[in-house]
């Protein structure tokens, strides 16, 4: 049996201004966008090559609103893995990306946190070896 993750729900204020977010700070790709009933949409966005997608999931009132931007409680709660910590790096900043810390040297590779126009925390990270 094969099995793996497919899809992780973001839950957004706004599904263009995600869109437009994850697609030019982070150069994913809009995978899908199709109107559903009652003005919400299925949106998915991907890095190129990835086989686990974004559902980007617009808020369904105050309770779900809570939760935009904090869907970990403060902790890390997407990884972003490289080949190329330095080129994505730098792009990232150039594109208005914000880091809440310099790029660090841990056993497992290079790694900075960066926020999400939300507020949710990710790991950018080249592993080693």
């Amino acid at each position: 049996m094969t099995r793996s993750v497919a899809l992780v729900t973001i839950v957004v204020r706004d599904y263009d201004e995600a869109v437009a977010w994850y697609t030019e700070k982070l150069e994913f790709e809009l995978v899908e966008d199709t109107a559903l009933s009652g003005g919400k949409r299925w949106v998915v966005v991907s890095s190129a090559g990835a086989t686990t997608r974004l559902l980007l999931a617009k808020a369904d009132g105050v309770e779900q609103e809570a939760y935009i931007g904090n869907q970990t409680g403060g902790r890390v709660a997407f990884f972003l893995d490289t080949d190329d910590f330095s080129r994505d790096h730098s792009s990232m900043l150039e594109a208005g990306v914000h880091f809440l810390e310099e790029p660090r040297h841990e056993k497992y590779g290079t790694v900075a946190v960066f926020e999400d126009l939300y507020g949710n925390k990710w790991d950018l990270i080249e592993h080693r070896g």
